[in-house]
Order: structure tokens, then sequence, then C-alpha cells
């Protein structure tokens, strides 16, 4: 859900940067120092689930695993989120440098969303309820992130209404592919690594 360089106005590539700005510094304030290699291992996975994407419009779709990072981050999803899109952005020239903090917003904040909702109860749930709750957490993490690349742009010009209903349709299929990577994420985890979810 990478959006272009060239497509959002100032208004909301300020806007972009003052949100990203404010969770970056909330999520290294509340980043446990024990858990840096976690944050940073966790970022690597979503540069590369990124990397395959598909163009579409003034923006494109590709796999990103943003409940993955949200639910076992929380609000480190945020720098986690930056550091990877920064890297995509200097290597790959994906995104650009001008809408990192939009591109930022619109991956992190839906991670911390699931966070926030699901990650209690999958932590102390189990079975079919868990199983429904991991594959609701994946496929709305993307579905948000549709929206929120859908606000932006259309705050930015009216007339990109048509493309992002194109942008929300192609994200589906990625959703529900999410949702089930998701799924399976934290029933591994609840068998072998349990306290990642912590």
């Amino acid at each position: 859900m990478h959006i272009h360089e060239g497509f959002l106005s100032p208004e909301m590539l300020a806007a972009g940067w003052a949100v990203a700005g404010i969770g970056t510094a909330i999520g290294l304030k509340k980043t446990d120092p024990d858990k840096i290699v976690r944050v940073a291992v966790f970022s690597s996975v979503f540069f590369l689930a990124s990397l395959i994407n598909v163009r579409v419009g003034p923006s494109s779709t590709h796999l990103s695993l943003l409940a993955p990072l949200g639910l076992v981050l929380g609000w480190s999803v945020f720098p986690a989120v930056l550091v990877a899109l920064l890297l995509q952005a200097v290597l790959l020239q994906f995104g650009g440098f001008l809408v990192l903090g939009a591109n930022t917003v619109d991956m992190a904040l839906p991670g911390l969303i699931v966070h926030l909702l699901f990650s209690k109860s999958i932590r102390r749930g189990s079975g079919f309820a868990v199983a429904m709750l991991s594959f609701a957490a994946g496929f709305l993490a993307v579905v948000l992130g549709a929206l929120g690349t859908g606000m932006f742009l259309t705050l930015s010009d009216p007339g990109l209404r048509g493309a992002v209903g194109v942008i929300f349709v192609a994200n589906l299929p990625p959703a529900l592919i999410e949702g089930v990577i998701t799924l399976l994420m934290t029933e591994f985890l609840k068998k072998t690594a349990p306290d990642i979810l912590e």
C-alpha cells in the first residue's frame, strides 16, 4: 500500500509526518531494550514481505504482515515500519521520502489498532476462537491500510476517488491471505513461544 510521490497534498504530507513522528516517538519510548532484536527481526520480515508489489494507480498492493507485526510489537510497530520503509525508499525506490510519513501511518497504525483490539483475546484464548480472531486481525489490518491510503489520496485530490476504489478491491485478496498467515502464525507462537505474544 505504498503511496507514490506526487499524489499527496502538502497538508496530507505534513499530517502523515506528524502522526508518524508521534507514533514513532511513543513506540521508541515503549520499546523494551531487551526486545530490540525482536523489533529488528519483525521489521526485516515486513521489509521482505512487501518486496513483491503490484502497482495500482497512485499506490501498490503487496503482502505486509501488518497484523503479526502489530500483535507482537504493539507501539513498536511504528519504528519497525518506519525503518523498513526508509530502507525500501533508499535501496529500491519504493514509495519515496516525502510520502514516508504517510506510508508509515498507513501501515503501522493498522498494526497498532489490531494489537489494541485483538492481542489480549488472542493471548488468553484458545482453539477456534483464537483462530477466528487471528484471521480477523490479519484481514482487518490490510483493509484499514487500504482505507488509510484512500483517505490520504482523496483528501489530497477528490478526483482520485475512482482510483481509491480500485486500490481497495485490489487489497482484498492480500487481506484474505494475510488473515490466513496471521492465523497460522498465532497458532504456531501459542504452541511454541507464547511469550512472544506478551
